[in-house]
């Protein structure tokens, strides 16, 4: 029906009024959104597109690839391998528990790792990539690739891990390397950024750490795009790392090898020493581990029976351990007399099998006495008596002297861990440390290397390569860095009288070569490989006049830990002297019995390079010898630069 004319006119006129009304409404608004983008686009633009940049542009750190190690003829001793691993990603795999129950439905999950995947998910953001698991074989990557779509936020991935090709045979020179830890941060002023990279491993013993900064190289990056959440949308540009710089060492490792197989079961240590320049051909301690256990994770009953284990594997006794250096230190007290004046090589000590001083007793290994001694005979035979005696003729200051100037109480630079000064005792030493004056008996201790005197397998060595050649020798261990080969440090002259140092390499040579030597049973009959040396036998318990009386108990019938240290130290060939060696055998009784024939063993591989020719041993000592020697080349590892080659910068 049609409305009259006047409704249809005041309907008009208010939908006038609410259009109006609407229109202004709209009008401010837009007006208003006009401003504020004005201010956005126009007042604050720089300001916006700045925090926009930085919401979408993430920088990540690219772990640099660590420096490879090799010995001295380029045998890998520590390389880089690849290591596949599982991560996963919170935010995309959902319920965490589940993620990973379904994973462990595809590849063998340690409880473990499970554990440690869901703590660090609650300590990290729900983006950041978690590793789950690593050194996967390629069947199980391959099967998380296959069950991908039913892996949400589980991917494979492809990093690197360090490896030790030779294993237990550089464990206590190179060291190993570990993950980051809390207290490695502590220790640096300035970290650097790529430390905190999860897993990221750096050096924590032996030169691993001591040459970390060299090693560890410089981390690469790349910028990637971002979401609101933090996913990773695409890379925009990668800038690759530094490597880090390569390293080369003096020791041989087919040497080395030898060296540790030598060892075998003993508590032990050896040293090889290159007395022309130096370098360390093999340094040995025994029994070793392999380092690979700890790049891995090593678990906590495996780290504990290194722990507990009397024999003590993860000392490295070569630099770490000292002894009481005992007979081996009668050249530096016969030097020290020579030097005074108090001695000359012809004076002649009695001795009727003990010396009488301050009141107490001093005996000679030899009970029934050895007679009158000059200075050759005394240290072919080791006369204690004759030693006791020209101590006090010199004193324990000019003794602790001539120590100091053959290395003996001095921590050697080298890049390993934990070494040992040792202790050259004086008598200032005695009265700040003790509290007490020096006594006569201190001095006669000492003369034989008992008493307050200590030294390491190293100094040992040191101190034979420089009786040997009258220089400072100076111990190294690198060889190259970064392709630039090192310079020995010069062997200056050590000023000591050459007729000096000849009647005490003369003394040497008849330890071994003389049938009153104390070493004769170890002599080497090739005239080209003989040997000068002075066996050491170093008490760890004071003997009572009570057990004299009874009769002192032998080493075999005692604990093992309460045994005697046996010790040698040798240079060869005489006629033009290569190499230094030095052997500790802890609780390993008689120097002459067991350190020597150790030490004999050691000579021939260095110098010939291969097995100890047979022929260099007494006839009558072969059948042993060579049944002895075929047991420990099935035990040696086949070295050749070539073999280790896959093992690289991966």
């Amino acid at each position: 029906m049609k409305r009259p004319a006047p409704d249809t006119g005041a309907s008009l006129a208010r939908i006038g009024r609410r259009t109006l009304l609407i229109g202004g409404v709209q009008a401010g608004i837009v007006g208003i959104l006009g401003l504020r983008l004005y201010e956005m686009q126009g007042l604050r633009s720089a300001e916006f597109r700045l925090l926009a940049e930085e919401n979408r542009i993430s920088i990540r750190l690219l772990p640099p690839v660590r420096g490879l190690i090799h010995d001295r003829n380029n045998v890998l001793i520590a390389g880089n391998e690849q290591n596949y691993r599982i991560v996963i990603t919170r935010e995309d795999a959902g319920d965490l528990e589940t993620a990973l129950a379904r994973l462990g439905s595809v590849v063998a999950l340690n409880p473990e790792d499970v554990e440690r995947t869901l703590r660090e998910a609650r300590r990290r953001g729900a983006f950041v990539p978690i590793i789950v698991a690593d050194r996967l074989s390629w069947e199980a990557v391959t099967a998380v690739g296959i069950n991908a779509p039913a892996l949400p936020g589980i991917a494979a991935e492809v990093g690197q891990s360090r490896i030790y090709p030779l294993g237990p045979d550089f464990a206590h020179v190179v060291g190993y390397v570990g993950p980051v830890a809390d207290r490695d941060l502590e220790n640096l002023e300035d970290p650097d950024p790529v430390l905190r990279i999860p897993k990221f491993q750096i050096g924590k013993i032996g030169l691993e750490r001591w040459r970390e900064d060299q090693l560890r190289g410089r981390a690469g990056s790349r910028r990637v795009e971002v979401n609101a959440a933090g996913r990773i949308m695409r890379e925009l540009d990668r800038r690759d790392g530094q490597a880090g710089d390569d390293l080369r060492l003096t020791i041989d490792a087919g040497l080395q090898n030898f060296v540790q197989e030598r060892l075998g079961e003993e508590s032990a240590a050896a040293v090889v020493m290159d007395i022309a320049t130096g370098d360390l051909m093999a340094v040995g301690s025994a029994p070793s581990f392999d380092p690979n256990l700890f790049v891995r994770g090593i678990s906590s009953s495996a780290y504990n029976a290194l722990l507990e284990d009397d024999h003590r594997p993860l000392a490295n006794k070569a630099v770490q351990g000292v002894y009481p250096p005992g007979s081996t230190y009668k050249m530096i007290t016969a030097l020290a007399a020579l030097e005074a004046g108090a001695i000359t090589p012809e004076t002649t000590v009695y001795c009727p099998g003990h010396l009488d001083a301050s009141g107490r007793r001093f005996h000679c290994w030899k009970s029934a006495g050895h007679g009158n001694m000059a200075l050759g005979p005394a240290l072919a035979e080791s006369c204690d008596v004759y030693f006791y005696d020209i101590s006090q003729r010199v004193g324990i200051d000019a003794i602790a002297a001539m120590a100091a100037r053959f290395g003996l109480g001095e921590r050697h630079d080298l890049p390993m861990s934990a070494i040992a000064a040792g202790l050259n005792p004086t008598r200032s030493w005695k009265r700040e440390k003790r509290g007490q004056d020096w006594m006569i008996g201190d001095t006669i201790n000492a003369s034989i290397g008992q008493g307050f005197v200590l030294s390491s397998p190293l100094q040992l060595a040191v101190m034979t390569a420089r009786l040997a050649t009258g220089r400072a020798v100076v111990p190294r261990l690198v060889l190259a860095e970064g392709g630039r080969e090192t310079s020995p440090v010069p062997a200056s002259p050590m000023g000591i009288p050459e007729s000096h140092l000849a009647a005490i390499r003369a003394g040497m040579v008849d330890v071994v070569n003389t049938r009153e030597g104390t070493a004769y049973a170890a002599r080497s009959v090739d005239p080209a490989l003989t040997l000068a040396g002075k066996t050491g036998t170093s008490q760890v318990r004071n003997i009572t006049a009570a057990e004299r009386a009874r009769g002192i108990i032998a080493n075999e019938d005692l604990p093992w830990n309460r045994r005697d240290h046996a010790l040698f130290v040798a240079y060869a060939p005489v006629e033009a002297p290569r190499i230094a060696v030095s052997v500790v055998v802890e609780h390993g009784g008689g120097g002459s019995a067991v350190a020597a024939p150790i030490a004999r063993d050691i000579v021939l591989r260095a110098l010939t390079g291969d097995m100890p020719p047979l022929a260099a041993y007494p006839e009558n000592q072969r059948g042993r010898i060579q049944s002895d020697l075929e047991a420990l080349r099935a035990r040696l590892r086949p070295i050749s630069p070539a073999g280790t080659k896959g093992a690289d910068r991966a």
